[in-house]
C-alpha cells in the first residue's frame, strides 16, 4: 500500500509500448519518477520522448528481464537517478510466437517464453525486492499475469498459459513471504499484487513479441508462420464470426494504480466469463473430479 505518490519512484518492464506504456504515464501523472524498461531501443525512446514531451518525469533503460545482471542494471540506474525504488511492476511478457498443442511446441518455444515471462518475474523480484526491504520506505510489487494462466488454462498458446499460471503462484507466495517477514516490523510495508488486465483483449505488443526473438533461442525446424500479428488475428476471429473486444490499457493502468493505494492483492476486473471459469475449476479440485474447462479468456 502507498500512502501517496508523489516523489516515488516506479519501475515498469515491458513500457515501451501497451500496458507497459499506460503504467508508465498514469503513474507519472501522479507524480511519481517513472523508469521504463524495454527490449527494443527504438520503441523505448520513441515512447520517452513522447512522454517527456507531455512534461511527464520519464527515463528509459534497455533492458532484457530474461538477464539477471541487465535487469539489476536497470535497479542501479534507477537508484543513480532518483535514490530509491518504491513500485516495480514485472509487466513484460511475450508470447512465444507459435500456436497448437503442447507436444506439437519445440524446446525453444518454452526455453523462450519462460525465460521472459517467468524468469523476467523472479529477476524482478531478486533485483528490487531486497533494495526496497532495506531503505525501509513503502513499497509494491505489482507482476502481471493473463486470463490464460490461472483463470482457464485451455489454450493454442501453451507456454504462455504456463508461464502466467506460475506467476500467479510466485505473487502469492511473494505477498505471503513478505506479510512473515514484516510482521513484526513497524511502519511502512511493502505489499505485492497480481495483475489480470482483462476482461477483454488489450492492444500491445504482445502479438508482435515474435519478431524480436533471440537468435539463438530460434527454432532449430522453423515453423511454416513465425507468428501472428494482431491484425491477422482480428481477421481470422472475423472469418469465424467472432467481434474481438478489446480493454482500452488506460483503463487498466488506472486499476493498477488505484489497487497499489489500496493495497488489493487481485487485480482482477468483475467478468461473468472468468468467474464462472473460477467456479468450475475449484468446483473440479473440491469434488476430485475431472476437469472441464472453458474457452481460454483473453488478457
Amino acid at each position: 500500500m502507498l500512502e501517496t505518490f508523489e516523489g516515488r519512484t516506479a519501475i515498469v518492464t515491458g513500457g515501451g509500448s501497451g500496458l507497459g506504456r499506460a503504467m508508465g504515464a498514469r503513474f507519472a501523472q501522479k507524480g511519481i519518477h517513472v523508469v521504463l524498461a524495454d527490449v527494443r531501443p527504438d520503441a523505448l525512446d520513441t515512447t520517452v520522448a513522447e512522454m517527456r514531451a507531455e512534461g511527464l518525469d520519464v527515463l528509459g533503460v534497455p533492458t532484457d528481464v530474461a538477464d539477471l545482471a541487465s535487469v539489476e542494471a536497470l535497479r542501479d540506474a534507477a537508484i543513480d537517478a532518483f535514490g530509491a525504488v518504491h513500485v516495480v511492476c514485472n509487466n513484460a511478457g511475450i508470447g512465444a510466437g507459435a500456436e497448437g498443442r503442447v507436444w506439437e511446441h519445440q524446446v525453444n518455444d518454452w526455453r523462450w517464453a519462460i525465460g521472459v515471462n517467468l524468469w523476467g518475474v523472479i529477476h524482478g523480484i531478486n533485483a528490487f525486492v531486497p533494495h526496497m526491504l532495506e531503505h525501509g520506505d513503502e513499497g509494491h510489487i505489482v507482476n502481471t499475469s493473463s486470463g490464460n494462466g490461472g483463470i482457464s488454462p485451455l489454450s493454442t498458446t501453451p507456454e504462455y498459459s504456463v508461464t502466467k499460471a506460475a506467476v500467479v503462484t510466485l505473487t502469492e507466495v511473494l505477498y505471503a513471504q513478505l506479510e512473515e517477514a514484516q510482521a513484526d516490523r513497524d511502519g511502512p510495508r511493502i505489499s505485492a499484487s497480481v495483475l489480470f488486465p482483462g476482461p477483454h483483449m488489450l492492444r500491445t505488443g504482445l502479438f508482435d513479441a515474435w519478431k524480436h526473438r533471440p537468435a539463438e533461442l530460434a527454432n532449430p525446424t522453423p515453423r511454416r508462420a513465425p507468428g501472428v500479428t494482431l491484425e491477422q488475428y482480428e481477421q481470422m476471429m472475423a472469418d469465424a464470426g467472432v467481434e474481438v473486444q478489446y480493454t482500452p490499457v488506460e483503463e487498466v493502468a488506472g486499476r493498477v494504480v488505484d489497487a497499489i493505494h489500496a493495497d488489493d492483492f487481485w487485480i482482477l476486473p468483475p467478468s461473468e466469463r472468468s468467474d464462472e471459469s473460477i467456479r468450475t475449476r475449484a468446483a473440479s479440485m473440491l469434488e476430485r473430479s475431472n476437469p472441464t474447462y472453458m474457452r481460454a479468456v483473453a488478457g
